[in-house]
């Protein structure tokens, strides 16, 4: 099966390491990985801020790069979830105001076939236990996006249930916002560090060593969090613990 990236703006500008453990981790099991050099941002960042047809374009560039592959995988929820859900509402949006069909024609072959990494793992390849070793106490966050947009339910924790080594500690109020929200931590500052430093002493509740989760701008934020608590829990992108194995292990 070949597959393209999906990258994400803040993985490739901060978290570079998350990618190359997505290649790793389906490279693994057998599925070509290419990474169309022409991607940009998805216009989740303009979207989610007002600004709506400014995104189009960003839209519709994505339709052009990712258009011709069999599947688009991400390592973000919140961006796999601006393509799945949010272009069509877009090419929607377009319609009602006479704008006619273009857009909705232009951004329907990407929406289906975009899956964030745990879905792709289990819905498409149909694999929980992917050969990782992992020997951490870890605790998982389910972020807003997989959560509520994706519905990714249990298939991050059948996955970490299944690396060899693991031990997963269930998070208190798991299903509760992180707080970072995108632009909401700007706007919204204090109550945005409110809800951090609960999820953060949650995590610590657990005596994990590694709080995962599938969207690195959410890991950002907590990580920030935890830095200046001084926690002994740290952030890892759920890629980078799939993609350790005890021949090559993770940090």
């Amino acid at each position: 099966m070949r597959v393209a990236l999906f990258l994400t703006c803040v993985n490739d500008m901060l978290y570079p390491d998350t990618g190359r453990a997505v290649v790793k981790l389906l490279t693994r099991l057998g599925v070509e990985v290419d990474f169309p050099a022409g991607q940009s941002c998805c216009g989740q960042a303009h979207y989610n801020t007002g600004y709506r047809h400014g995104a189009e374009p960003l839209a519709r560039h994505f339709s052009d790069v990712f258009g011709g592959y069999e599947a688009i995988v991400t390592p973000s929820a919140s961006c796999g979830a601006m393509v799945r859900e949010l272009y069509p509402r877009m090419g929607e949006r377009a319609r009602a105001e006479g704008r006619g069909e273009a857009l909705a024609r232009t951004l329907a072959p990407v929406a289906p076939k975009t899956y964030e990494l745990t879905e792709f793992l289990v819905d498409v390849l149909g694999v929980t236990d992917v050969g990782a070793h992992y020997p951490h106490r870890v605790t998982y966050h389910p972020t807003c996006h997989g959560l509520r947009s994706l519905g990714l339910g249990d298939r991050p924790r059948r996955l970490l249930r299944a690396v060899g080594g693991l031990e997963l500690a269930e998070l208190p109020g798991a299903e509760e916002c992180c707080g970072f929200g995108g632009t909401f931590a700007l706007k919204n500052a204090d109550v945005s560090a409110a809800m951090g430093m609960d999820k953060v002493r949650n995590a610590e509740s657990t005596g994990a060593e590694v709080l995962c989760a599938a969207d690195n701008s959410c890991l950002m934020h907590l990580g920030g969090t935890m830095s200046r608590l001084r926690s002994g829990v740290r952030p890892v992108h759920i890629a980078e613990i799939l993609a350790s194995t005890k021949e090559d292990p993770a940090a």
